[in-house]
C-alpha cells in the first residue's frame, strides 16, 4: 500500500501581516530584498512554464526543448530554496547549494542550443513563434532575478553562484528563442537603428 504524505494546505494564515518565513523560520517582510529575489525567480519559473505550454500546442512540438526546460523548473526550485536559505544556518545541511558545476551545465546547453542557430550579428527583436516569445520573456524575468540577486548580495551574505546563474539562464533562454524560430523557419526581425530604416 502507497503512503502520501499529508496534503498540504494553500493557506497558512502566518502571513497576514505582511511577513514570511525564510527557511529555518526567519520572519522578514514580504517586501524584503531576499523574498523579492526567490520571488522573481518564481516568476521565471512560471514564465518558463508558459513557454513549455506554448511548445506543447506548437504544430512541431520540440521533445528535446521541453526536456531541457523541465530540467530548468526543476533547477529554480534549488535556486529559491538557496536564496530562502540564508548562509551560516543550520539548515544549509539540508539543501545543496548552487555552484560552477551547475554553472557549468548551463553553459554547454546555451552552446548547444546557440548551434541550433545562425550566428548573431544584430540585436534581433524578443518575438517569433509563440515559443520563442514566451522563451524571451523569460529570459527578461531573468534578467531581472539576476538584477535583485545582486541588490541582495550588497545588502547581506548570500551565494554568489546563484547570480552567474541566472546570468547563463538568461543566456540559455535567448539561445533557446532563437533555435525556436529558426526550427519553425521565422526569420528573425533585427533592430532597425533610427535613421537607418
Amino acid at each position: 500500500m502507497t503512503h502520501y504524505p499529508e496534503a498540504m494546505k494553500l493557506y497558512t494564515k502566518t502571513g497576514d501581516g505582511g511577513q514570511t518565513g525564510l527557511y529555518g523560520a526567519d520572519r522578514v517582510s514580504k517586501a524584503h530584498i531576499r523574498v523579492e529575489a526567490y520571488g522573481t525567480v518564481d516568476e521565471l519559473n512560471s514564465a518558463i512554464g508558459l513557454a513549455r505550454a506554448h511548445n506543447g500546442r506548437s504544430h512541431q512540438p520540440h521533445a528535446a526543448l521541453d526536456a531541457d526546460l523541465e530540467y530548468l523548473q526543476n533547477a529554480l526550485f534549488d535556486v529559491g530554496a538557496d536564496l530562502a536559505t540564508r548562509t551560516g544556518t543550520p539548515y544549509e545541511k539540508n539543501l545543496s547549494r548552487m555552484d560552477a558545476q551547475d554553472v557549468a551545465f548551463i553553459e554547454a546547453m546555451i552552446d548547444r542550443y546557440a548551434d541550433g542557430a545562425p550566428p548573431i550579428r544584430n540585436f534581433v527583436h524578443p518575438s517569433g513563434t509563440l515559443t520563442a516569445s514566451a522563451l524571451h520573456l523569460a529570459r527578461a524575468v531573468a534578467r531581472r532575478a539576476e538584477r535583485e540577486v545582486i541588490r541582495l548580495l550588497h545588502e547581506e551574505e548570500a551565494n554568489e553562484q546563484v547570480q552567474i546563474y541566472l546570468n547563463r539562464v538568461s543566456d540559455l533562454l535567448f539561445a533557446m528563442a532563437r533555435a525556436a524560430n529558426h526550427v519553425a523557419g521565422l526569420q528573425e526581425e533585427q533592430w532597425a537603428v533610427k535613421g537607418r530604416r
